[in-house]
């Protein structure tokens, strides 16, 4: 008889990496965004607190990872609570400055020097806190992930890399962003397995230090600087992807550095057109407005009868409002939706297995930090 000493069984073979699969339509979700911005526009913008939570709920049940499709459980109305309770405290903010100006007004422009520090804490604060609530929503195969940490010494963190990095002109900002995505993810948890972020800054300053040359040259060629942000991006996802952990699990992306080329480029097609029928709108509205009131065209336009003119005015308006509209559609279908099905069908996850026996931990975050980022105009999808 042969026997084999225990613990010299030779390790199985690790398991190949994941697929991460998403099935979403996308003429499915041109409908919801449509509709969505339909009733933004009739609602004065209260309804985006039910198009986000259907958003996010269309991109994470169709998110599948190892056959399990992730679930998105927040809800509008904690949303619109949070933007709430957020513009209460917001509002006093705006309203002292405002008469601090008056008061003097030879300081003012000092006077926003303090104001803006403060905004962007605030902004850095909600950002943190945002992302926390988002997590607790987010459920795989009955798991919930949360977070801990706190947001004011993330905003902290963002303020002193904030300044080094305007103090080197852009240079420090691939170590900004390491640091603050290894606070971020040490402080991110799935049940009980912890998250790290194992990126550095020095690898991704290798990848994109190019980008940082020829950004003064992009700031006066426009033709080039959708493409640069466009390369930097994709770079910054990539690098980004490959840093996470959670618990035993890691990620990869093979995301190439043109990935988004083509989404930039055609909402700066669909902008360009949209802007040249809102312009041939209002010229053939004018000339309408001149031909039914009987009025010349040099008088129509003389000094400010134009602005003063009701139908002028309303016809301005409804366009206006038509393009906001149909740009804000074509963001969301090309920059959240196609932008999520390119970067997600080039990522591979590692090691799967290690998030098999997970036990649940945390708890819910409050939708304060949504409100914050809704109100400072800062937040994600």
């Amino acid at each position: 008889m042969q026997w084999t000493p225990v613990g010299s069984e030779p390790l199985p073979p690790p398991l190949p990496p994941t697929r991460v699969d998403f099935t979403g339509n996308r003429t499915e979700f041109r409908k919801l965004v449509t509709k969505g911005a339909m009733l933004e526009l009739v609602t004065f913008g209260f309804y985006r607190f039910w198009l986000v939570t259907d958003i996010r709920r269309h991109l994470w049940t169709h998110t599948a990872v190892d056959g399990d499709a992730a679930e998105y459980t927040g809800r509008a109305k904690e949303l619109l609570i949070g933007f709430l309770v957020a513009l209460a405290i917001l509002v006093p903010i705006y309203l002292a400055y405002f008469l601090i100006g008056i008061e003097f007004e030879r300081w003012q422009g000092f006077a926003s020097v303090p104001l803006f520090l403060a905004f962007y804490a605030f902004g850095q604060f909600a950002i943190f806190r945002a992302r926390r609530y988002r997590l607790t929503r987010t459920v795989w195969r009955g798991v919930r992930f949360w977070m801990d940490g706190s947001g004011w010494a993330y905003s902290l963190r963002a303020m002193l890399w904030g300044l080094l990095v305007f103090l080197t002109l852009g240079l420090a900002l691939p170590w900004r962003e390491a640091a603050l995505e290894r606070y971020k993810m040490q402080h991110t948890h799935y049940g009980d397995l912890t998250g790290d972020f194992e990126g550095d800054g020095w690898t991704f300053f290798k990848r994109g230090w190019w980008l940082w040359l020829l950004s003064p040259i992009a700031l006066l060629i426009f033709p080039l600087a959708p493409f640069l942000y466009a390369e930097f991006k994709a770079r910054e996802w990539r690098w980004w992807l490959d840093g996470v952990r959670i618990g035993g699990v890691s990620l990869s992306s093979q995301l190439p550095h043109d990935a988004f080329y083509g989404l930039n480029w055609k909402v700066i097609g669909w902008w360009t057109l949209l802007s040249a029928a809102f312009g041939a709108y209002m010229v053939g509205g004018m000339l309408l407005v001149v031909t039914l009131s009987g009025v010349s065209a040099e008088e129509m336009f003389a000094g400010d009868n134009a602005a003063k003119s009701i139908p002028m005015v309303v016809m301005m308006v409804i366009g206006y409002f038509a393009a906001a509209l149909a740009i804000n559609i074509v963001m969301r279908v090309y920059l959240q939706r196609d932008l999520w099905a390119k970067v997600l069908e080039t990522v591979e996850v590692h090691n799967i297995a290690a998030a098999a026996d997970v036990r649940g931990s945390g708890k819910l975050a409050g939708a304060l930090g949504e409100g914050f980022a809704d109100g400072l105009d800062v937040a994600g999808f």
